[in-house]
């Protein structure tokens, strides 16, 4: 199955661990354009950290329209959610947008750890995610669309 990982750019290395683990299990994987940007040393994580014109890059990048893409030709996403900024289970703004578009699309979405207690609680909660209580031999290899 083709899965586009999903997550905090703080969680990289992280997302880095899963997808190879992923690849093992026979998955295709599809990381954030500036986590593959600082796994091949183009940028560090303390460079990305005190960017201060976030902003620009994104539109620079057109990322969220890139990825947009590359969820429409995945099978499914995983939302990578450790603890951040003292939120157990982090889901950020951009992940949450992500999310909406696979769910828009008809793609499984996957969710590493417990939904987050946040303000869009609900609405994560609609999108009705798989919960792999961080199991990934709990991602199907159907590939096959979720009925609408």
């Amino acid at each position: 199955m083709k899965i586009a990982i999903c997550g905090s750019i703080q969680f990289t290395h992280k997302m880095k661990e899963i997808a190879d683990e992923l690849i093992k299990l026979g998955h295709e994987i599809e990381l954030p354009l500036t986590s593959q940007r600082i796994l091949s040393g183009q940028i560090s994580m303390e460079e990305f950290e005190q960017e201060s014109e976030k902003k620009e890059r994104k539109i620079q990048d057109d990322v969220i329209k890139r990825y947009y893409n590359i969820i429409h030709d995945s099978d499914a996403v995983l939302i990578v959610n450790p603890e951040k900024k003292k939120t157990p289970n982090y889901i950020g703004g951009n992940t949450f947008l992500e999310m909406g578009f696979a769910h828009v699309l008809g793609k499984h979405i996957y969710i590493l750890n417990d939904i987050p207690t946040m303000l869009y609680t609900d609405e994560i909660q609609a999108m009705k995610p798989i919960i792999l209580e961080g199991n990934l031999s709990k991602i199907q290899h159907s590939g096959q669309p979720i009925a609408k």
